[in-house]
């Protein structure tokens, strides 16, 4: 809904509007504090109501019959209302999510003889910081007819409304151009997360199912959002050559420019193209910077793309410098009337290496926690295991210790694992600081990470993202203590808005347990339980009442509330 928005917070800060001028001479030295006054008043009031609540009655259910204990019926008389026992509706509003508006209050004075009922015509304040300072946008008062999907306009509908993003304006509404040159300059040249990567032409294409699984090419890729796709693409072998996005050009001919409405361009470059053949198998070209485009041989159409997978590189200040696209091409028989493409597109900031984030900017569930080092002088440098993962042991199913120094697996957030493995044929004849050290080496990999990225987007360069592990040692007092389990305790919160509040990794905690290797007769063997474990806990809390550093606001939007959206 098109509507004037007034917030309680802002309400002091918008100007008055000022009042018209008069065409007569102020005929005394009241005349400008009037003047005054009246703007004030014109700046407080809202428009015009379009309901007269006076004239609502939801309980008037009988025609031309008087409801009982409906106060607001108009066909009940005095002599009915003094049969009433109570009022079924004592208040009338119009759209309760009006700023402000008249109320119909209905109640009865029992105290009369005989009874009678009370009408009051009251100025109805909503409380809520969220609320429709003018109902301006008349279309959105009534409900309109939809346009039906027919053979005759399907297309033209799909062109319409298929992309991700369409406007809703109405094709009377008038901009502001002076407004809209003015936003222009102010606006800041350099990308943002979800802006479409711009072209020369029009945006970077990223093909996506719309109504149905057939691709739909007004896909407009958005600046640092990953994606990929999966769609299905009419095709035939005896006009495969002339069908765009078959052919590798369609995906890399426009160039990219660098920050938007910019004059700077990008090129897309070839990194890769794999030939798959008609039974699946995958076979890279050593060659990647010649076009191959689709062309018949023996009842075959070949070279088609079945995959594009692109890849941004990009600075801190939002500006694209690097953009290459890899191919996956393949063979079309003529039996097929279509073909499955799979798209996507990754992004990686320059001077870091490209490691898939955990989200952005919280982490999502059964995502991998992403772990690094910090040398002194520098920044993070996220671990060298796949993924710069934080890892535990893995069991395995022979569960002997001495096998699985090498089988890992992720800690992925929100997940409380357990693994472990048995230390077996433990002898007297067997050294303590040896079997220790192997132990701990078992439990903490080769390599335990010293930090913890607080965000799944977490930056290398931005140390402040990253949270250090603390470490503690639980022990006995004995002369032989072996490590017997890695407790990793996670504390996160919910940061950010109360609507779409983001995960955040506030402390990591690696706990090690040793226990005392007894010594045993000789003859004798022992086996003794390794352990590995993972608990996520959830610290979040509300904010306390009284607490005035913070303030809180308990407010929801409705679900309609912007509606339509442009």
């Amino acid at each position: 809904m098109a509507a004037a928005l007034r917030f309680g917070l802002l309400l002091f800060l918008s100007p008055l509007r000022a009042a018209e001028p008069s065409t007569e001479l102020p005929s005394s030295p009241e005349a400008p504090s009037m003047t005054r006054a009246t703007a004030w008043e014109r700046g407080r009031s809202g428009p015009a109501p379009l309901t007269d609540v006076a004239k609502l009655c939801v309980c008037d259910l009988l025609v031309a019959q008087c409801d009982i204990n409906c106060c607001c019926d108009p066909d009940c008389s005095a002599a009915d209302f003094s049969l009433f026992t109570t009022c079924s509706v004592p208040v009338v509003t119009g759209d309760s999510r009006l700023c402000s508006q008249k109320a119909a209050i209905y109640s009865l004075d029992t105290e009369a003889n005989p009874p009678e009922r009370v009408f009051k015509l009251v100025d109805h304040v909503n409380p809520s910081v969220f609320c429709i300072h003018a109902t301006n946008y008349e279309q959105a008062l009534s409900f309109s007819s939809p346009e039906i999907p027919t053979a005759e306009n399907f297309d033209q509908l799909l062109r319409k409304y298929g992309s991700a993003t369409f406007s809703a304006e109405p094709d009377s509404w008038s901009m502001n151009s002076d407004a809209s040159d003015s936003s222009d300059a102010n606006e800041s040249y350099r990308y943002e997360y979800g802006v479409p990567i711009q072209t020369v032409d029009a945006f970077l294409r990223l093909p996506s199912p719309v109504v149905s699984s057939w691709c739909s090419d007004a896909n407009p890729a958005g600046f640092l959002v990953q994606q990929a796709t999966k769609c299905i693409r009419s095709i035939s072998v005896e006009n495969c050559g002339n069908i765009e996005a078959a052919s590798m050009l369609f995906y890399i001919n426009s160039s990219i420019l660098a920050v938007p409405k910019s004059s700077q361009m990008v090129n897309i470059t070839v990194r890769s193209v794999v030939v798959q053949s008609l039974n699946g198998m995958q076979t890279l070209l050593n060659s990647s910077d010649v076009l191959r485009h689709p062309v018949i041989l023996n009842e075959l159409c070949i070279n088609v793309v079945l995959g594009v997978s692109y890849h941004i590189t990009y600075t801190d200040t939002g500006e694209i410098t690097e953009a290459a696209a890899s191919f996956v091409l393949g063979a079309v028989n003529k039996e097929a009337l279509s073909i499955q493409q799979s798209f996507e597109i990754s992004f990686t900031q320059v001077n870091t290496n490209p490691v898939p984030f955990s989200g952005n900017p919280g982490y999502v569930v059964g995502l991998a926690v992403r772990a690094g080092f910090k040398p002194q002088g520098s920044g993070i440098i996220q671990s060298t295991n796949k993924y710069s993962q934080l890892t535990i042991l893995q069991s395995t199913a022979n569960q002997d210790c001495l096998t699985a120094q090498e089988a890992r697996t992720p800690v992925l957030f929100g997940y409380n694992m357990i693994s472990g493995c048995k230390l077996r044929r433990i002898t007297a004849a067997m050294n303590c600081q040896p079997l220790a050290q192997i132990l701990l080496d078992l439990l903490m990999g080769q390599s335990f990470p010293e930090y913890v990225a607080s965000f799944g987007n977490s930056q290398a360069q931005d140390v402040l993202d990253w949270v250090p592990i603390t470490h503690l040692r639980i022990s006995e007092q004995s002369s032989c203590q072996i490590p017997a389990a890695l407790d990793i305790e996670v504390k996160w919160t919910k940061y950010g808005s109360l609507v779409n509040p983001q995960a955040r990794i506030v402390n990591v905690t690696a706990t090690i347990t040793t226990t005392t290797l007894k010594q045993l007769p000789l003859g004798r063997e022992r086996t003794i339980p390794i352990t590995s474990s993972v608990v996520f806990t959830d610290i979040s809390s509300p904010a306390e009442p009284g607490y005035k550093a913070w303030p809180t606001i308990n407010a929801k939007l409705p679900h309609d509330f912007f509606f339509p959206f442009v």
